[in-house]
């Protein structure tokens, strides 16, 4: 208790690192206020069937990335996941696009003309979104007895708001990123996540609680299950395979340089949870399109991937995010310019000649290890079906691995790393006697 709040002592009296946090906690407050701010001419009175329909399935994941906004109709109702699949689109091309892979390579400048571009296809998603959200809700204020307005002037205008309302998510998850504690869109949709938690624990204890016969054990049971899951998702986000590195001796002057070994830690899961969140919102499309289909086999097609506990929607989610995984892992480690700057440092792997081999080298080691993180990473991401086929209740079954406990320890992680590189910098304690904390790419933060 007394390390904690020295600790806590510490990071106060850091001056930037007090006013980032602040400003984290101020914009989290506008955000959370927002998910609340429901669409003008929609009686909130009249939401309980939207409620009953996002207490379960694929649009209970979606209710809770938007921390609630989903069933509240909120202006925030579509939530960032609309940016998430634009990013997606955009680095994409930067592999099958000469244009977008110069951009790419362009540096800082590229980097801007590729966000303004994936803004710009935000737009175009939420233009998409916005008209199927309003028919479903449309259909399910309907059953509540209630009715949106009707015409297109105010299809048109809570489009618009709906899209305004996305794009001002995304505005405050870049301020959190520039002026607040870092990894906005994650910390975002951390927010999300942590806001459903304690409804769910508190309905799953309730529901068990009712139970005869060792209700409460099995309450127990679970919260234990609950903890070793957060402990393989820790395992699995900060695990690394070292490769040894020898540096060669070379005299400048009167001083020795080299002659040492190092080892370069590469990440099992160099991914981090972006593979999740990519194939995430993958999986989100079926319900885009269902609002602009009436054909019964095309509903079919959509219920069995709405279906968050079936086969078919697991596997292809399992499949994706193996996938997406290789695929991002590609594009954050690059095993060539690895081994440029080990040859420009005199420094070569043993057994392995300097240069291209080296490359190539690096290159079969990030696939063997990605194979068995990204299989890992699957497991755990379908986790929660396995959970609510044994009984758990839905909402709590979510926090059994999946996306939404990855992203949260991913991020948490990730935050806990840059209060302790502030605490480090000024020269206080960090965060843990045992040692320094890792985040999900060992010394940066992740993209989002």
């Amino acid at each position: 208790m007394k390390k904690l709040i020295e600790t806590i002592s510490n990071i106060w009296k850091i001056e930037d690192l007090r006013s980032r946090l602040i400003t984290t906690f101020l914009l989290v407050v506008i955000y959370r206020f927002g998910s609340y701010v429901v669409l003008p001419g929609i009686d909130p009175t009249a939401l309980t069937a939207l409620r009953a329909q996002t207490s379960g399935g694929l649009l209970a994941l979606l209710d809770m990335f938007s921390g609630g906004a989903f069933a509240n109709a909120s202006v925030f109702a579509l939530g960032i996941m609309p940016y998430i699949s634009a990013s997606i689109v955009i680095q994409l091309l930067t592999i099958a696009v000469p244009h977008f892979q110069k951009m790419q390579r362009e540096g800082e400048s590229g980097r801007r003309k590729m966000n303004q571009y994936t803004r710009y296809l935000t737009v175009a998603i939420l233009l998409m979104q916005g008209p199927s959200y309003l028919i479903n809700l449309s259909v399910q204020l309907a059953q509540a007895g209630s009715a949106i307005p009707s015409g297109t002037i105010f299809v048109i205008t809570s489009t618009l708001i709906l899209c305004g309302g996305s794009m001002f998510v995304m505005w405050l998850g870049e301020r959190i990123t520039d002026k607040g504690i870092g990894n906005g869109i994650s910390f975002i949709i951390l927010v999300g996540i942590i806001s459903r938690f304690p409804g769910a624990i508190i309905k799953e204890f309730a529901s068990r609680l009712g139970d005869a016969g060792g209700g409460l054990v099995m309450f127990l049971g679970e919260l234990i299950c609950l903890l070793l899951v957060i402990a393989a998702s820790i395992m699995l986000v900060q695990g690394t395979r070292k490769i040894p590195v020898q540096y060669a001796k070379r005299v400048v002057g009167n001083k020795q340089y080299g002659g040492v070994r190092q080892y370069i830690p590469l990440k099992i899961n160099a991914a981090g949870v972006m593979p999740i969140i990519f194939a995430q919102a993958i999986m989100f499309i079926p319900i885009t399109l269902a609002g602009f289909s009436k054909s019964q086999a095309f509903s079919g097609f959509v219920g069995a991937f709405m279906n968050n506990t079936g086969f078919w929607y697991n596997a292809v989610f399992a499949l994706l995010i193996i996938v997406f995984t290789y695929f991002y892992t590609a594009i954050t480690v690059n095993p060539h310019q690895m081994a440029e700057e080990m040859k420009r440092n005199n420094g070569f792997i043993p057994g392995v000649k300097p240069g291209k081999k080296t490359a190539e080298y690096l290159d079969l080691i990030m696939s063997r290890i990605t194979l068995p993180g990204s299989i890992f990473l699957a497991l755990v991401a379908i986790m929660p079906a396995f959970a609510s086929l044994v009984g758990i209740n839905q909402q709590f079954a979510q926090f059994f691995g999946g996306t939404s406990l990855l992203i949260l320890v991913g991020v948490v992680l990730d935050t806990l790393q840059q209060i302790e590189s502030h605490l480090l910098m000024r020269h206080y304690d960090g965060l843990l006697k045992s040692g320094r904390i890792k985040g999900r790419t060992g010394g940066t933060a992740a993209a989002y």
